[in-house]
């Protein structure tokens, strides 16, 4: 096993296109980077297959435990329609050290706030508004009732991959803070609120919004939200309910 006095840090690992890790995967792009690691869209060689992976540094991830987690936590949530699957999570040998390499399902898509910036007047139209919103809220309610949480939602890690009467949608960067999983939850739907209030206009159209609309948004009081919708259930049984022919 690794051990801490062992560990060289990495600040990136910047693999070029086409570079086999793993004797597995080809290298495509780099998708991004951040604290933990760097995200590759790589191809299987035996199968063409794409998906991507994500390399951890290995000051980010001592003994292995941050990727560890994070796989199991995909796992455990391999049933929710809105979380990628995670397809392994396997040790690779990278500038001499041992780096956790987790593989997952390629999500093809495009990011929320970019989808939103295309749109005229960069929003969405009531309509189209309260259909994404219930579709995060749906998903994000099968991340919930496994008692787990997502702990950083915001536009940049939501992906639409489809969207019409109804948004087919993924979600990345599931987070793991360490503290109450219930004020984690909490801040969840703070955070899908602030999400579907962006969407709308944000300040700018807010006042022109509907008593039904405004009712969901609450002014971002977050005292208000969590007393109206005490958990992301009640949330979406709002939605399914609620009579806003006010807002078309």
């Amino acid at each position: 096993m690794t051990k801490a006095s062992d560990i060289v840090e990495i600040e990136e690992f910047d693999i070029s296109p086409g570079r086999t890790i793993a004797n597995r995967y080809v290298v495509l792009e780099k998708l991004g980077s951040g604290y933990e690691g760097e995200v590759y869209r790589v191809r299987e060689k035996h199968t063409n297959i794409e998906r991507a992976i994500k390399i951890y540094f290995p000051q980010r991830n001592k003994k292995f435990k941050v990727s560890t987690r994070y796989a199991l936590k995909l796992e455990k949530l391999s049933h929710s329609p809105i979380v990628m699957d995670c397809i392994s999570h396997e040790l690779v040998t990278l500038k001499g050290q041992k780096v956790a390499c987790l593989t997952s399902e390629f999500i093809e898509g495009e990011m929320l706030g970019e989808f939103i910036q295309k749109q005229k007047g960069k929003r969405l139209e009531i309509f189209s508004a309260i259909h994404l919103l219930y579709s995060i809220v749906v998903g994000v309610e099968s991340i919930h009732l496994e008692g787990e949480y997502h702990g950083d939602l915001h536009t940049e890690n939501i992906i639409i991959r489809r969207f019409g009467l109804e948004f087919d949608l993924k979600i990345i960067d599931l987070h793991h803070w360490g503290d109450s999983k219930k004020d984690n939850r909490d801040e969840d739907i703070i955070k899908i609120i602030r999400i579907f209030y962006d969407i709308l206009g944000g300040q700018k159209h807010y006042k022109k919004l509907s008593p039904s609309i405004k009712y969901i948004i609450c002014g971002l009081k977050r005292g208000i939200i969590l007393k109206r919708f005490k958990n992301i259930s009640m949330l979406r049984y709002h939605l399914e309910t609620m009579d806003w022919s006010d807002a078309v």
